[in-house]
C-alpha cells in the first residue's frame, strides 16, 4: 500500500482534548523522560523491517490515534531491541555514571547489583536486547541480556524481584494493591505504547501528525504513524511510532533529531507473541548460595516494579517543586522550561572554580546575551542553559533557540 496522509493534520482536539497548561508540560516531560529511559524502561524495542509494505485498510490519523488509545492488550511475550544515542560523553562511564547518580541508582555501599534502580539505567545508552512478558497488571517480567550474564526483574503479585546472575544477588520487595495503583497512573513512559501516549499528548496545532504507509514489526502488519514539530528551532526531527493493525498496540518508538543522523531513541520488538505466557514465567525462588536484600525503603523510586515509586511530574505545578518559579516559555515544541536554582553564583567559572570550571567549562559552550554570561549542555535531543547566577533554561530546541529564549525570559 502506497504512503498516504490524514485528511488533515490531526491535532490534540481530534483524538484527546488536553488543557493548554499540560499540553506544554507533556512536550517538555517527554524528551527529558526520553534521557531516563534507561532509568525507568521496560521497554519494547526494534526497528522497523524492510520486508516490504503490508496491505491494511485506510486509516485516518485521528482513527490510527483512536486505535491506539482503545488497545487493551494485557498478555504478551517477545523480544526487544533498544538503542539510545544521546550523545553524551563516554568519558570512563561518566554518562551511565551521571544518569545511574540521578536516579539514585548504582550498587554503591550498602546496595545490591540486583537492585532495578540502578541496573535500568544501563539502558540509556548503547545498544541492548532484552526479554518481555506480561500477563496482566500483576505479572511481568523483563530480561536484560548480557555476555554471559542475564539480569531480570520479576513482578508476581505482591513480589517484586531482582537477580544478578553474574554476582548471584537477589533483590526484593513487596508491594499491594495501592502501591500498584498508583505506579499505574503516574509512571512516566515505559514501553512504545507509554511513550506513544505521552507523545500525543503534545499534540496541538504546531504539530504535523500523518499516516505515512506501513510497515512490518515482529512479523506484525503495522501503521506508520509521524509525528512532527511544524516550528522550526526545536531537536526533535520526528516521532514515528508503528502501530499493530490488529491491536493497535504501538510496537515500535523512535525519535530522531532535526540534526539528522541516527535516531535518539529507537525501541521496538523483534518478536512478539499476545498469546498468555506460562504461569512459571514470573514463578521466582532465590538460588541457593545468593545474597538477598530486602528493601524496606517503600518509599524509592524502582522503576516500573519496586516500592512507592518516585515518578515523574505530570503538571506544571509538579515540574516547579524543588525550585523557585518554574515557567514554561514559548509555545508548542519551541517550549523551554525556566527556573532558579537558587545558587546564586551559579556553576563555578575557571577563574572561580580552578580545574572543576574547566572540566564543567569544557563540557559546554559558553554563551553571552541579555542573560548575562552561561553554559550551553548539549545533547542531541535536549539542550540545557546554565547561567552565571543560578538559572536554568532547559528543552528540546537548539542552542540560538535556548539563547533567545533566555534573553526573553530573563
Amino acid at each position: 500500500m502506497a504512503p498516504y496522509e490524514s485528511d488533515d493534520t490531526t491535532t490534540a482536539g481530534e483524538a484527546e482534548e488536553p488543557r493548554a497548561g499540560r499540553r506544554k508540560a507533556a512536550r517538555y516531560v517527554v524528551p527529558v523522560t526520553v534521557m531516563g529511559v534507561a532509568a525507568a524502561t521496560i521497554g519494547l524495542v526494534p526497528a522497523l523491517a524492510d520486508s516490504g509494505d503490508p496491505d491494511l485498510p485506510d486509516i485516518t490519523a485521528a482513527q490510527l490515534i483512536e486505535k491506539i488509545a482503545q488497545s487493551d492488550v494485557e498478555r504478551l511475550s517477545g523480544t526487544v531491541k533498544i538503542t539510545t544515542d544521546l550523545g553524551l560523553p563516554n568519558l570512563g562511564g561518566l554518562e551511565s555514571g551521571l544518569l545511574s547518580g540521578a536516579t539514585g541508582g548504582g550498587d554503591g555501599e550498602g546496595g545490591s547489583s540486583a537492585d532495578p534502580s540502578g541496573r535500568l539505567t544501563e539502558l540509556a545508552s548503547g545498544t541492548h536486547t532484552l526479554r518481555v512478558a506480561a500477563d496482566g497488571p500483576d505479572r511481568q517480567k523483563l530480561s536484560l541480556l548480557e555476555n554471559a550474564a542475564e539480569y531480570s526483574l520479576i513482578h508476581n503479585g505482591k513480589d517484586v524481584w531482582g537477580y544478578d546472575s553474574a554476582s548471584n544477588e537477589v533483590y526484593h520487595a513487596t508491594v499491594d494493591e495501592a502501591d500498584a495503583k498508583e505506579r499505574s497512573a503516574q509512571q512516566p513512559p515505559a514501553t512504545p505504547k507509554d511513550f506513544a501516549e505521552e507523545a500525543l499528548k503534545a499534540v496541538d496545532d504546531t504539530t504535523s501528525v500523518k499516516v505515512d504507509g506501513t510497515a512490518q514489526v515482529a512479523g506484525r502488519d503495522a501503521y506508520r504513524l509521524v509525528v512532527e514539530p511544524k516550528q522550526s528551532g526545536s531537536t526533535v526531527g520526528a516521532v514515528s511510532i508503528a502501530v499493530d493493525g490488529e491491536t493497535g498496540m504501538p510496537l515500535k518508538f523512535t525519535l530522531t533529531p532535526s540534526s539528522g543522523g541516527s535516531a535518539v531513541v529507537d525501541v521496538g520488538f523483534t518478536k512478539v507473541s499476545f498469546d498468555r505466557p506460562d504461569p512459571s514465567t514470573f514463578e521466582f525462588t532465590p538460588p541457593k548460595g545468593a545474597k538477598v536484600t530486602e528493601d524496606a525503603e517503600q518509599d524509592r523510586g524502582h522503576g516500573d516494579f519496586g516500592g512507592k515509586p518516585q515518578r515523574g511530574p505530570k503538571s506544571e505545578e509538579d515540574l516547579g517543586k524543588g525550585f523557585d518559579g518554574l515557567r514554561m516559555l514559548g509555545e508548542g515544541w519551541n517550549t523551554v522550561a525556566a527556573f532558579d536554582t537558587g545558587a546564586g553564583a551559579g556553576l563555578p567559572t575557571e577563574e572561580v572554580g580552578g580545574d572543576l570550571g574547566g572540566f564543567l567549562g569544557s563540557l559546554g559552550d559558553q554563551v553571552k546575551g541579555d542573560f548575562g554570561k552561561g553554559t550551553v549542555f548539549s545533547t542531541r535531543l535536549v539542550n540545557a542553559l546554565v547561567t552565571e547566577d543560578g538559572k536554568v533554561y532547559v528543552g528540546t530546541v537548539t542552542k540560538d533557540a535556548l539563547v533567545k529564549a533566555a534573553e526573553a525570559g530573563k
